[in-house]
């Protein structure tokens, strides 16, 4: 998963590479339950299972997270980097978890830059090893949940063997419905518009289209997510950890009216209460696109 300039983890694995015991605040933040949302009422029978103060006709359609801390998160507590690793996994778990109960209906989690690749190779090794690790053994669950996986970014600089089973957990779980999760991995926001661009110059090349007829429709389908996200390609709601303030060239045109949503917590902290007073903060918003309200 991501820490400051990009460092990452991703979802439920038992990587023997961490072997400490970690703390229970890996688990769950610390921090006090968020308040109820302004203006909430009382809860109708179809929102029975979210918490006081969420309404699911305004809940976010897609949240994307820039998951960022883990290593801030293990040097704190004396431990190596690959802890705060499997500390930031559970914490995506968890938001999976709560995402599918909530009604959130696709997740983007950035867990690998195209930047990262600078890292040392043993770090990347690890990472690589880890994404392996927890898509294999996460399909499963995904079956039983109805959750649909993409992987999205560069795969040629992938392994090979991470490639094959990312294809296969697609595959295995395309027909799922109830959450899209999409892992960006060796992903960027400019590669992905500058991929978009040479997709169309080459259809206008071969006369497949009129260089006339290119609007942001035709240029948003020559994107990666989309297909990741088929209903809602867009995040309404783009959170990230640990008091940075930058997307690091994540979703670069697919945010462009995203609501922003920055927290100091560190991303192996962040659970239920934190993740409560993100989406309690998307509710009170006026989202105008653009048009001034009469």
């Amino acid at each position: 998963m991501r820490q400051a300039a990009n460092s990452n983890t991703m979802l439920p694995s038992h990587s023997p590479a961490a072997t400490h015991q970690l703390p229970t605040s890996a688990r769950r933040s610390t921090r006090p339950a968020a308040p109820p949302c302004p203006g909430a009422g009382s809860a109708p029978a179809a929102e029975a299972l979210l918490p006081r103060g969420l309404r699911a006709e305004s809940l976010p359609r897609h949240v994307a997270v820039v998951m960022d801390g883990n290593a801030r998160w293990a040097r704190a507590r004396g431990l190596p980097s690959a802890a705060g690793q499997e500390a930031g996994r559970r914490a995506l778990e968890e938001t999976v978890r709560l995402s599918r109960s909530w009604g959130v209906r696709a997740l983007t989690a950035f867990a690998f830059s195209n930047e990262n690749w600078s890292r040392p190779k043993v770090e990347v090794d690890f990472l690589m090893g880890l994404f392996e690790r927890v898509i294999h053994d996460s399909v499963a669950e995904f079956l039983r949940e109805g959750i649909r996986l993409r992987v999205i970014g560069d795969s040629s600089r992938l392994p090979v063997s991470l490639q094959k089973i990312a294809r296969e957990a697609e595959e295995a779980t395309r027909n799922n419905s109830r959450l899209d999760l999409t892992l960006a991995i060796s992903y960027s926001g400019r590669r992905d518009i500058v991929q978009a661009c040479r997709k169309l110059a080459q259809k206008v090349q071969s006369k497949v289209l009129r260089a006339e007829d290119i609007d942001e429709a035709l240029f948003a389908d020559e994107l990666e997510t989309s297909c990741a996200a088929d209903e809602f390609p867009y995040p309404d709601l783009l959170i990230r950890t640990s008091g940075e303030l930058r997307l690091s060239n994540f979703l670069l045109w697919q945010s462009a009216y995203s609501e922003l949503f920055f927290t100091n917590t560190l991303w192996p902290d962040f659970g239920e209460a934190d993740y409560l007073e993100a989406l309690c903060s998307f509710q009170s918003r006026d989202r105008r696109f653009g048009v001034r309200k009469l």
